[in-house]
């Protein structure tokens, strides 16, 4: 999710619009404050095609707001993850 100021999504609608087209969702904000979202519609069939960009995206915007306090190992997880 991209954010942008009034100003500059005014002077960037076109390629903001274009994103939203993609499958990107876009915050715009006025002092800092979120006042309005460009976001894709809803094909007729309801399905959305996947934009991986966007998914990629927001996983990275949930990583950072998590906190992993102990050591971990990925492989150990993996392996009690097959049981």
């Amino acid at each position: 999710m991209e954010k942008v100021q009034l100003f500059e999504a005014k002077a960037r609608l076109s390629e903001l619009v274009d994103r939203a087209e993609a499958g990107r969702e876009v915050v715009i904000t006025r002092r800092g404050r979120a006042v309005a979202r460009i976001v894709p519609t809803r094909r007729g069939s309801g399905r959305r095609e996947v934009d991986r960009d966007a998914i990629v995206d927001e996983i990275e915007a949930f990583a950072r707001t998590v906190k992993v306090k102990a050591r971990f190992s990925l492989k150990k997880l993996i392996e009690a993850g097959r049981k």
